[in-house]
């Protein structure tokens, strides 16, 4: 634990702070640097909320409805987990890129970020609700259903309770993953400061140019924004634990 994690943050956190607080502040706050956490975060945040319904609507259909190649449609679900993420940045630049054969391009713009993370990312919140809707006890459902209510309202007021934690708990960890993301967006994004270039894009550019204690301070700010969003799902979980422990 020491040697994989704990020694490498603890470097990166002295790394940042070679010149003082002033030269940590200095390099977190700079223009270029706050538009690109600007953009990871906003991005991160979109691309959270479209896979927590996308991702529900497909575990949904996995679990609830039988079709033709369902098991190959589960499989996939997993694809980008084995996936390196700059082999789906080559391949959404083909499709999406300036000469894409479906018409449609999205290089060096904000949607193909969303795009491009939401690929990698969906897994989690699909792989999140799958297991916790196998287990959601059907018959209370079809007591609802016999006494008059609509499909929605038995989604709304029976299942969906049942699924939010685990809604919560996928689209929080796509959210972490998609701040710190930069193989599936470095080719499709485009880098435009101010535009497109996310916080990963941007460490990598300092570092080339030799400015490590800038990279290290944006690096450590987004080592806080994911290490936050990791809190936040522990403390929703415990609390969900701690009421499902009342009800009984």
């Amino acid at each position: 634990m020491s040697i994989i994690v704990l020694l490498p943050l603890a470097a990166l956190t002295v790394t940042s702070f070679d010149e003082g607080w002033s030269g940590f502040w200095g390099a977190l706050t700079a223009p270029a640097a706050l538009e690109s956490l600007r953009i990871t975060v906003l991005v991160s945040l979109v691309v959270a909320v479209i896979n927590v319904v996308m991702g529900t609507l497909v575990a949904w259909v996995l679990v609830r409805d039988d079709f033709p190649g369902k098991g190959l449609v589960n499989a996939l679900i997993d694809l980008p987990f084995a996936l390196p993420t700059i082999v789906a940045s080559i391949v959404l630049l083909s499709l999406y890129g300036p000469q894409s054969p479906v018409d449609i391009r999205l290089n060096a713009t904000a949607p193909g970020l969303v795009v491009a993370l939401a690929f990698v990312t969906l897994p989690f919140v699909v792989r999140s609700v799958q297991p916790v809707l196998i287990e959601v006890d059907r018959e209370v459902e079809q007591a609802a259903l016999s006494l008059g209510a609509d499909n929605w309202t038995t989604f709304r007021r029976i299942v969906l309770p049942t699924l939010t934690p685990a809604i919560i708990s996928g689209g929080g960890l796509a959210f972490a993953r998609a701040i710190g993301e930069y193989g599936s967006v470095v080719l499709i994004g485009g880098a435009i400061p101010g535009k497109t270039e996310m916080a990963s894009q941007y460490i990598q550019k300092q570092i080339e140019i030799d400015r490590p204690i800038n990279a290290a301070a944006v690096s450590v700010a987004l080592l806080v924004i994911s290490f936050a969003a990791l809190l936040v799902l522990r403390l929703l979980a415990q609390r969900s634990v701690r009421r499902e422990q009342a009800a009984r």
